[in-house]
């Protein structure tokens, strides 16, 4: 909910807020403890078969580009591997991250995951599932590429007999996370210009609010320009703290 609040262009407190924790904050005085919880269920039925899917691909595309050996070597077959996951990840994800989006933004009228995603269907289609499936891509591709070589390769460095170690496991996951999701921010925010366009229909000043962002953004090419037109280049950088 902080990360959404902070990067989508729809007007709401968050967005000034100077850091997650005061976005966090921010919420919590004004909506209540539970609003940031807003979607997690929309996540976990997604997330269920998507990951499933994801590590089941990921260690077939492992075992079948290294024959299940280990090294440096390897790097870039573990970022493929993670690559082809990722593509069959996000297919089955990503209605998911757009019911979640939408019930996050400030002012959303939806009163569960199933009505936000019945009235996204009857009012856009299908296709507004899939509106950000290549942004999250360019997204997920890379960050997926650089989490698995980078904790492949810190799992080499500090635990080169692969035996199982949490502390290694934490420090290589840790390291890997936080480059892939500082690089990959930017397109971050772009996907969710994406998913929030449209956001809601509402009644009085609500629907003012929601209907600037309405049929704005065409894709990626479109909503990177109007980041940048009115946020400038730090718009790109907005959620890093929550990521």
């Amino acid at each position: 909910s902080v990360k959404t609040r902070m990067q989508s262009l729809c007007p709401c407190p968050e967005t000034k807020c100077p850091t997650a924790v005061h976005s966090l904050v921010s919420i919590v005085k004004r909506e209540g403890w539970l609003r940031p919880l807003r979607g997690v269920n929309a996540v976990a039925a997604g997330s269920m078969p998507a990951h499933a899917l994801y590590f089941t691909v990921y260690e077939k595309m492992k075992e079948f580009l290294t024959g299940n050996s280990v090294g440096h070597s390897n790097t870039l077959a573990y970022g493929a591997s993670g690559i082809v996951a990722t593509l069959v990840h996000d297919a089955v994800m990503n209605p998911a991250e757009v019911v979640k989006q939408r019930m996050q933004m400030a002012f959303s009228p939806y009163g569960s995951s199933i009505e936000c995603a019945r009235c996204i269907y009857n009012r856009e289609g299908i296709a507004a599932f899939y509106r950000s499936y290549t942004t999250q891509l360019a997204m997920n591709v890379p960050f997926q590429a650089i989490h698995f070589m980078g904790y492949e390769f810190w799992q080499h460095i500090l635990n080169p007999e692969h035996k199982y170690d949490p502390k290694s496991h934490l420090i290589a996951g840790g390291l890997a996370g936080g480059l892939a999701a500082a690089v990959t921010t930017p397109m971050d925010c772009v996907k969710t210009v994406l998913n929030t366009q449209q956001a809601a229909e509402a009644s009085g000043a609500n629907v003012r609010l929601f209907l600037q962002a309405q049929y704005r953004y065409r894709g990626i090419s479109d909503a990177v320009r109007t980041i940048y037109m009115q946020r400038g280049w730090t718009g790109f950088s907005c959620g890093l703290q929550a990521r």
